[in-house]
C-alpha cells in the first residue's frame, strides 16, 4: 500500500469513528421516549397456533408481512397484515375470505397473478379462524393516526388538519 492510500484509508476510519461518536452523543440526548413496537394481538395461544399453521399452509407471507417478517424472495406490493384488525372487522374478514372473486369487496389494481386469491373453497372453520385472528391484530392508536397521517400529506400533498 502506497503512503497516500495509507493516509486516505487512516483518514475514512478516524471520520467513520467521529460520525459514530456524534451519533451516539445525538442519541444520548434524545429526550423522547420511545414508545415502542406499535402491532399487538388479542388472540388466545391456541388461536395464536392454530392460525399458525394457516398462515404457514396457505403461504400468506409470500405476499404478506406479518409482525414485520415477510419473504425476501417475492416482491408482491401486498399490505402487512400487521395492525389489520383495526382497519377490518372479523365480519369484513370473513366475508372478504368467502367471496368467489376477493376484488369485488376490495378492489386490486395489482397484475392479475398478484391479486388475493379466494378462499371460498375453504372449509368455513379456517375461513372463520382466519378472520378471527386477522381481526385480533391490532395496532396502537397513535400509530395508526401518525400513519393515517403521513398517507393522507403523500398522497394530496396537503397538510392532514383532523
Amino acid at each position: 500500500m502506497r503512503k497516500g492510500e495509507k493516509g486516505i484509508l487512516i483518514g475514512i476510519v478516524v471520520f467513520s469513528l467521529v460520525m459514530m461518536a456524534y451519533q451516539g452523543f445525538m442519541v444520548s440526548r434524545q429526550t423522547e421516549e420511545d414508545p415502542g413496537i406499535p402491532f399487538y394481538s388479542t388472540a388466545s395461544k391456541e388461536l395464536q397456533t392454530q392460525a399458525s399453521l394457516l398462515v404457514r399452509r396457505y403461504n400468506c407471507r409470500d405476499c404478506h408481512s406479518l409482525w414485520g417478517l415477510r419473504n425476501i424472495m417475492q416482491s408482491v406490493p401486498s399490505p402487512s397484515l400487521d395492525g389489520m384488525g383495526s382497519l377490518r372487522t372479523e365480519t369484513w374478514l370473513f366475508d372478504y375470505f368467502s367471496a368467489e372473486d376477493p376484488q369485488s369487496i376490495l378492489p386490486s389494481r395489482l397484475k392479475q397473478r398478484f391479486r388475493m386469491p379466494s378462499f371460498a373453497d375453504l372449509p368455513e372453520s379456517e375461513r372463520r379462524l382466519l378472520a378471527v385472528y386477522i381481526a385480533s391484530l391490532k395496532v396502537e392508536d397513535w400509530y395508526l393516526k401518525e400513519t393515517q397521517k403521513a398517507e393522507y400529506e403523500k398522497l394530496t400533498g396537503e397538510e392532514y388538519t383532523q
